[in-house]
Parts: structure tokens; C-alpha cells; sequence
């Protein structure tokens, strides 16, 4: 359709554009990242090197700071459960 190969500049740029509408360009350095690690411990198994020592709590806590916090669980209500036992649990 393009010509060339599977990596001429055409075949790659439309690959990323994909991407970006797929997953969002809030999302992509996250997956970068968590592909980055994931390579990353691959290697390390592989070649039986011992990993890094992880990155200081003040940079993780920094990647953190943008996230959001996770929503609250709402209780799940057991078989035994009643309709008012889970409002006694709410209150």
C-alpha cells in the first residue's frame, strides 16, 4: 500500500499514531515506562546479573504525584448478606 517494508517511516508514524489514539497520550509514557522495567528485568534474568537497587522513595514518589487516587470499593455483599446488613456496613 506505502511501498517498502514493514519499517519504512510511513509504516512506523502511522504504527504510532494508532497508538497514540488506541491508548491516549495520557497513558503512553506509563506503558513506556512499565515496558522499559519489564525489558529491563527481562535482561537481568537472562544474563543472571543481579537487578539495580531501585530508585530513591523521592523520585517514585514523584512519578506518583500525577496519578490519581484509586476510587473507594463500594462492600460486596456476601450470599448470607441481607440488603440491610450492607446498610448497617455503609453507616
Amino acid at each position: 500500500m506505502f511501498g517498502g517494508g514493514l519499517d519504512s517511516p510511513t509504516h512506523i508514524l502511522l504504527l504510532l499514531l494508532v497508538v497514540l489514539l488506541v491508548f491516549g497520550a495520557r497513558r503512553l509514557p506509563e506503558i513506556g515506562r512499565s515496558l522499559g522495567s519489564g525489558i529491563r528485568e527481562f535482561r537481568h534474568s537472562v544474563s543472571g546479573e543481579a537487578l539495580p537497587p531501585a530508585p530513591p522513595a523521592s523520585a517514585t514518589a514523584r512519578a506518583d504525584a500525577g496519578a490519581s487516587p484509586a476510587p473507594a470499593q463500594e462492600p460486596v455483599q456476601s450470599a448470607g448478606a441481607s440488603a440491610e446488613d450492607l446498610q448497617r456496613q455503609r453507616a
